[in-house]
C-alpha cells in the first residue's frame, strides 16, 4: 500500500480514539468544561449508560456567538497560547481536541450564551461535519448533548463494556468530581433516575456518603498536612474498612483526577503492618502543589502526571496518611496486676 495522506474525518476519527474511550471519557471531558467555565450548578443526564446520550448543562460563563464555531475545532482553546503555558496551567483542560473529538465519533449539539449576549447560539457537529451557526434564546450557560456516541464507527462499540459497568463508570466519575469540588451542585440522572445529588454547601462529608455510604463516610479518617510549596487533605479508611482491591483510591492533583503508582505506593506504605496482603484502604486525597511541579501534557486523556520532585510528594502522602492512622488507633490497655498479700 502505497504512503497516502489520510482524509481528514478518518484522521479525527483516530485522533478521538485516544482521548474518547467509553461513554465515561465523554463525561469526564464536558464535566471538567463545565468547571472550567466556573459553574455553581451541573445537571448530567445519561441514557442507555451514555451510548444514547450523555448531556451536561452547566450555568458557567458560557461561549459567545462568534466563538461558538471556533470551540468545536481541533487545537482551538482559550486556556493556553504557548508551550511554555503548560507549566503554568489552572484549568482542567488545555488541548483544545476533546469537543472536536467527540464531535467526530457521535451527534453533537452545543447550546451557550454568555451573560453579555442578548441571545444564545447553537451549532451541531455530526460525525465531525459541523452544521450551521444559529442563533438561539437560552439561560446563560452550556448545554452540551453528545447522541449516538460510536454511530459512525460500530467496531468500538464492541469494546464497550455492559451497560450497568459503563453506568458505575459515569456514577464513579461524578461523584468523585462531587468530592473534588464540593462548592459546585451536582445532579446525575441516569435514564430519568436521579443517582446522584449535592447540595453544594461546601460539605465533602455528604458527597463522600453518597459514593461510599452514611456509615462509612462516617468512619473516614481525615488526612490533612500542609508543607511550604505542598498541601494534601482528604480522607482514607480506618483499618477496619478495606477492599480487595485499588479500586477506591483516587488521587486530585490541582483539582484533576489522576492517576499515579507512585502515590499509590506511598499510600499503601502508610498502611504497611496494618492491612492484611491484598487487602486495600477506600482513599479521596486532594494534593495542591505549584502548576510548575506538575507536568500535565504526558497523557491524551490526561489522566497521568509527572512531577518534578516525585519523592517530596510521595513523602508527604505517607507522613500524612500515617499520622491520620495513628491519631485514629486507640492506646493500648496495659492491665496492672493487683498483688495481695
Amino acid at each position: 500500500m502505497p504512503i497516502q495522506i489520510l482524509a481528514p474525518e478518518v484522521a479525527s476519527q483516530i485522533a478521538a480514539g485516544e482521548v474518547v474511550e467509553r461513554p465515561a471519557s465523554v463525561a469526564k471531558e464536558l464535566l471538567e468544561n463545565a468547571l472550567d467555565a466556573q459553574s455553581s450548578q451541573i445537571v448530567i443526564h445519561v441514557e442507555q449508560a451514555g451510548q444514547r446520550l450523555v448531556e451536561i448543562s452547566d450555568n458557567g460563563t458560557g461561549i459567545t456567538h462568534d466563538e461558538l464555531r471556533l470551540a468545536v475545532e481541533r487545537h482551538a482553546t482559550s486556556k493556553l497560547q504557548k508551550a511554555d503555558d503548560l507549566f503554568h496551567i489552572h484549568t482542567l483542560g488545555f488541548r483544545g481536541e476533546a469537543l472536536a473529538s467527540i464531535g467526530s465519533v457521535s451527534r453533537l449539539t452545543i447550546t451557550s450564551r454568555t451573560e453579555n449576549d442578548a441571545t444564545g447560539a447553537k451549532i451541531r457537529v455530526e460525525g465531525g461535519s459541523n452544521g450551521a451557526l444559529e442563533a438561539i434564546g437560552c439561560p446563560v450557560g452550556t448545554v452540551v448533548r453528545v447522541e449516538d456516541l460510536f454511530f459512525n464507527v460500530p467496531a468500538r462499540l464492541k469494546f464497550l463494556k455492559k451497560e450497568a459497568t459503563e453506568r458505575q463508570q459515569i456514577d464513579g466519575l461524578v461523584t468523585r468530581y462531587a468530592l473534588a469540588y464540593p462548592q459546585v451542585r451536582f445532579q446525575l440522572f441516569q435514564d430519568e433516575r436521579l443517582a446522584l445529588q449535592t447540595t453544594g454547601n461546601g460539605n465533602r462529608r455528604e458527597a463522600l456518603a453518597s459514593l461510599y455510604g452514611v456509615e462509612t463516610a462516617r468512619q473516614m479518617l481525615e488526612v490533612s498536612m500542609d508543607e511550604t510549596t505542598m498541601r494534601i487533605h482528604g480522607y482514607s479508611s480506618p483499618v477496619g474498612i478495606s477492599r480487595g482491591n485499588r479500586k477506591e483510591i483516587t488521587f486530585f492533583i490541582n483539582g484533576r483526577w489522576v492517576s499515579d503508582g507512585g502515590l499509590s505506593s506511598a499510600l499503601l506504605q502508610a498502611y504497611h503492618t496494618y492491612l492484611m496482603v491484598g487487602r486495600y484502604p477506600l482513599t479521596v486525597l486532594f494534593l495542591e502543589i505549584d502548576p510548575e511541579d506538575v507536568d500535565v501534557n504526558v497523557h491524551p486523556a490526561k489522566a497521568e502526571v509527572r512531577f518534578r520532585h516525585p519523592d517530596q510528594l510521595f513523602s508527604l502522602v505517607q507522613r500524612a496518611v500515617k499520622r491520620a492512622l495513628m491519631a485514629y488507633a486507640p492506646a493500648p490497655q496495659v492491665s496492672i496486676p493487683s498483688w495481695r498479700t
